[in-house]
């Protein structure tokens, strides 16, 4: 696996086969289902998604969220979560509104935009597996997820936190 920045080959993995490879190619296939993902809501009037609007629009919720949560949600500070809502409002994916508990706070929520969005990530998210099922065969999908779901603890199934790990703050 070899990441390409200009011709130049960084995080080579010279000797395949080693422990180290696991967690590559499972970024690997991740990577690969969030690309074709991102491609396709472009092509179907999404251009402007990234992979972090899609992690936001999940910490947002069906209920909403303030910046607050949002950030705790994803790893990383208010502030970083901050500009993220800002690029969803600015998208038109997402809105503030007052917060019907407490009225000093204020509540991000999603648009019909945002719904759309999410709506058509999970119908190509199924085409994907489907397209991965057929390469590999049903069985063989089924039993990657359920390996998955063995060896993955329950509470980090759903976590969006992963930037967390690259030291944002």
């Amino acid at each position: 696996m070899v990441d390409h920045d200009d011709g130049k080959k960084v995080n080579q993995v010279v000797d395949p086969g080693k422990g180290y490879e696991l967690p590559l190619l499972l970024f690997a296939g991740f990577r690969t289902l969030i690309d074709r993902l991102h491609a396709e809501l472009a092509r179907q009037g999404h251009p402007g998604l990234r992979p972090a609007h899609g992690f936001a629009m999940q910490a947002i919720g069906v209920e909403g969220a303030t910046a607050s949560d949002i950030g705790r949600r994803l790893g990383v500070s208010k502030q970083a979560a901050g500009k993220t809502v800002d690029r969803l409002l600015a998208l038109g994916y997402a809105e503030r509104a007052d917060d019907p508990a407490d009225a000093r706070r204020k509540l991000v929520r999603l648009t019909p935009r945002g719904d759309d969005a999410l709506a058509r990530s999970a119908a190509v998210f199924d085409e994907l597996r489907a397209e991965w099922a057929a390469t590999l065969g049903p069985a063989r999908v089924r039993d990657m997820e359920a390996a998955l779901r063995t060896v993955v603890p329950a509470e980090t199934t759903y976590r969006l936190d992963a930037t967390s790990w690259l030291g944002t703050p």
